[in-house]
This record gives structure tokens, C-alpha cells and sequence, in this order.
């Protein structure tokens, strides 16, 4: 399956006490079947959320689901995976 590449790169700002925290960013590379940037317009554009949060919603939601795509036959998805599919439905319904 052909696929857009990423580079994902998250770096730790602030510890729970508000103290700046000195830590290398953790980065690592990944493939989508979707375009990322185009979920993330549209997840912004519905107005559920602020627009961080519904960044943090759509990347979050492309990362696990490309995953647990590629891994469908993993038994660890085996009980949730009609949840999720719910989920996305209910989520993609939505205008």
C-alpha cells in the first residue's frame, strides 16, 4: 500500500510542576495511508474542540489507526477493533 511518509517529533517542554524539562525529543518516522495535514484541516474545521486539541485528536487517531490497520490480525485489537470502527463512524458522521 502506498503510503505519505511522516517524521513525528515530540519534545518535552514542562513537567507536571511547571519546571522546564531538559530531554532529547523523541522522533521517529512513520507511514499514513491518508494525508495527515487534510484530517487535521477537517477535525480543526468542525469547531468541536480548540485547535490544539483537535491536532492532538486527529494525529493521534491517523497514528493508532494506521497501526492497528497494519496489524489487524494482532489479537490486542481483537475486542476493541468494533469499537474503533464505531467510533470513526460516529466521528466521520458528524458535519
Amino acid at each position: 500500500m502506498k503510503q505519505h511518509r511522516y517524521r513525528i517529533q515530540i519534545e518535552h517542554l514542562e513537567d507536571t510542576k511547571g519546571q522546564p524539562v531538559s530531554r532529547d525529543p523523541l522522533s521517529f518516522d512513520v507511514g499514513n495511508h491518508d494525508d495527515v495535514f487534510h484530517i487535521v484541516e477537517i477535525m480543526c474545521a468542525r469547531g468541536d474542540f480548540n485547535q490544539d486539541t483537535s491536532t492532538a485528536l486527529a494525529v493521534g487517531l491517523k497514528l493508532f489507526s494506521e497501526v492497528m490497520l497494519e496489524n489487524k490480525d494482532h489479537p490486542l485489537f481483537e475486542d476493541f477493533r468494533p469499537h474503533f470502527v464505531e467510533f470513526m463512524k460516529k466521528l466521520k458522521g458528524k458535519k
